[in-house]
């Protein structure tokens, strides 16, 4: 697997999305949850779908459970509480690991070709995000902590590019 288009997942509502269908866009990936602290950057990841969608920008969520248990919903919970309380219109997925053996193979693409802090391959919290260009391949990795907004410049710069 060398790009984002050479995987596929399940959506929330359980249908398989191949990931190819991005092509040529500009991708930013994040591992969500519904009730930890940085939850509220759901906002900031649908302002930045509204703003840059139309210009080649998909945002697509995955959820995990992994850290603290803060994902604890069924994939109907999930996509009830995006869409209740952030609006959310981006992408969402069904639940899935970003670490250890039963880590999505995704996420075992990502991780390796963005390491985080001193090398390390593990997804560090919820809210961890990974911006793919439009040839498929990961640009840069961006700490749970940083905000959607933060993102922009380097978003602008990757869709201004041809």
């Amino acid at each position: 697997m060398t790009t984002l288009y050479d995987f596929s997942a399940s959506a929330l509502d359980g249908n398989r999305i191949d990931l190819n269908k991005y092509r040529g866009r500009v991708v930013l990936v994040v591992n969500t949850a519904s009730k930890c602290g940085l939850t509220p950057q759901y906002a900031g990841l649908e302002a930045l779908h509204q703003k840059f969608q139309q210009r080649g920008l998909d945002v697509l969520g995955f959820p995990c459970n992994q850290f603290g248990g803060q994902e604890p919903g069924d994939a109907a919970q999930i996509g009830a509480f995006c869409q209740k309380n952030y609006g959310v219109g981006f992408q969402m997925f069904g639940k899935i690991e970003v670490n250890g053996d039963a880590a999505h193979p995704l996420y075992g693409w990502l991780t390796h070709a963005a390491p985080g802090v001193l090398g390390t391959e593990a997804v560090k919290w919820n809210f961890t995000k990974f911006l793919v260009g439009r040839d498929g391949n990961v640009v840069k990795r961006y700490a749970p902590q940083t905000e959607p907004a933060a993102l922009e410049i380097e978003i602008e710069r990757l869709l201004a590019a041809e």
